[in-house]
């Protein structure tokens, strides 16, 4: 990323000015006057709920739905909204301040780490390295990325890799797409075929009252062959990219994106000093306590946020980047990714806005009597397109399986579908709208840092979606037949 803040181009032929697609500003604003809209409309309902001691959260009781007295939301709850985005101690589940000062604290770090010039000396390095194999990149970053997804629900902590992948994909040949589709798809399909999850398959079967082993091999299959899939439609892309710079879904961003993501003056011939060397060791090791932190030690975004802070400092120090290039650096980096910050507590105003109004509630009730009583394929196929509904709105997956797998999962006992496929219904259903969903931090936010325009994203992955949807119908209708 460049050291200074992108400008608003004046040129008439600017993509900007033309793309008449609406910004993801809009569409999440527009969401959080749908959703207020439907407060007048829609009964409001609550469930009784207890503590869940091995969860630690509260999880609602079957069959205590009941209708309460309505909330609809107004204009001032409407503005309210994305400020409660940030912080609401009244809804803690859609806070997002801690996630928005990481993004801006990785912003801070990469531009420290710009300063240095190691960037660029690494790429030019790697590129001469790797000069006519560069495709194996992809399965590889993606195979290491599906197994963070698959392990601990690797999500959020990926926002930190998108603005130092999508320079080495557009320097290999590629595009800014190409980078952004190897880590969300990466991790994606790992979270859809999560494993071991903590936050998906773990926190999911302790709500539905089983071991999170049950039913593991399905959800394995699931993951290698939904990896090898996704896999092989971004090769698929990035060859044809690659061949014809013409067939990027930002190909009228090109030379933008090619400024913005390696710098106008550096380009790609920076050397590689020992010191770069230095610095460079330094930058992955930041990452492999990232994660060792996240996976081993129960790290989240305040622990991570310190992390990259002292990461800055010392990365600053050894390569002398000095103490006023430092903070304007810092401070530079961040601005970068501010907008990001915002959208992020613009997506959550939505859950906000769900819970003030009562109507979450009115929805998970609606979704259980629409699927009970039903034959077994009928049933399952019936909740993963209610968990699909539902993700939209809901799209943390540990506050999905809070919120609906203690109601459905004892529902899936009169069908005779084994729970473990009603865990496996949510996950994978969940999985697959966390690629696409604009209520989605991680979504938002890597097409924010990737400059990539929500519409185009929608279009370029619609054909892998609808194969893995029939991956995922198939592979429920395989388990209840077993």
């Amino acid at each position: 990323m460049s050291d200074t803040p992108t400008m608003q181009s004046s040129d008439p032929q600017d993509p900007e000015r033309h793309d008449r697609f609406p910004s993801a500003f809009t569409i999440l604003f527009g969401l959080i006057v749908l959703v207020a809209a439907l407060s007048w409309i829609v009964p409001a309902g609550q469930y009784d709920r207890v503590t869940n001691e091995a969860l630690g959260k509260e999880t609602p009781v079957p069959g205590t739905y009941r209708v309460v007295e309505s909330a609809p939301q107004g204009l001032l709850d409407i503005l309210r909204a994305p400020v409660a985005g940030f912080y609401d101690p009244a809804s803690y589940a859609a806070n997002a301040i801690d996630v928005s000062l990481f993004v801006l604290f990785i912003g801070g770090f990469l531009g420290v780490v710009n300063r240095t010039g190691a960037i660029d000396g690494g790429i030019t390095a790697a590129m001469a390295g790797m000069r006519g194999r560069e495709k194996w990149m992809i399965p590889i970053l993606m195979a290491l990325f599906a197994a963070g997804g698959t392990t601990y629900g690797m999500a959020e902590e990926t926002l930190a890799f998108y603005a130092i992948l999508i320079p080495v994909m557009i320097a290999a040949g590629y595009d800014a797409a190409t980078g952004v589709a190897v880590i969300l798809l990466g991790a994606g399909i790992g979270v859809m075929g999560s494993t071991i999850n903590p936050f998906a398959t773990t926190i999911a079967s302790n709500a539905a009252g089983i071991a999170f082993t049950d039913g593991l091999l399905l959800r394995l299959a699931i993951l290698g062959v939904g990896w090898l899939i996704c896999v092989a439609f971004v090769m698929r892309y990035a060859a044809r990219v690659k061949a014809d710079p013409s067939a990027s879904i930002v190909a009228d961003r090109r030379a933008e994106n090619e400024r913005h993501f390696a710098g106008e003056a550096s380009g790609l011939d920076a050397a590689l000093t020992t010191r770069n060397k230095v610095v460079l060791i330094l930058f992955a090791l930041t990452f492999a306590v990232m994660i060792w932190g996240v996976a081993l030690r129960g790290w989240w975004m305040a622990e991570m946020s310190m992390l990259f802070l002292a990461a800055s400092l010392i990365i600053g120090t050894v390569g002398w980047v000095g103490e006023k290039p430092f903070v304007e650096a810092f401070v530079n980096g961040a601005r970068d990714l501010l907008g990001v910050a915002l959208i992020i507590g613009l997506a959550r105003g939505i859950v906000v806005v769900m819970d003030a109004g009562r109507i979450t509630d009115t929805v998970l009730h609606a979704s259980e009597q629409l699927i009970a009583g039903r034959s077994e394929v009928v049933f399952i196929t019936g909740m993963y397109w209610i968990e699909v509904a539902m993700s939209f709105l809901v799209p943390s997956t540990s506050g999905l399986a809070v919120l609906s797998m203690p109601i459905l999962a004892p529902v899936s006992d009169f069908a005779g579908v084994d729970r473990s496929l009603a865990v496996t219904a949510y996950q994978s259903a969940s999985g697959i709208v966390n690629l696409i969903t604009p209520t989605s931090a991680v979504v938002v936010g890597a097409l924010a840092i990737g400059r990539i325009p929500y519409n185009r994203w929608l279009l370029f992955v619609a054909p892998l979606l609808l194969v893995l949807t029939v991956l995922n119908m198939a592979a429920l209708a395989l388990g209840v037949v077993l």
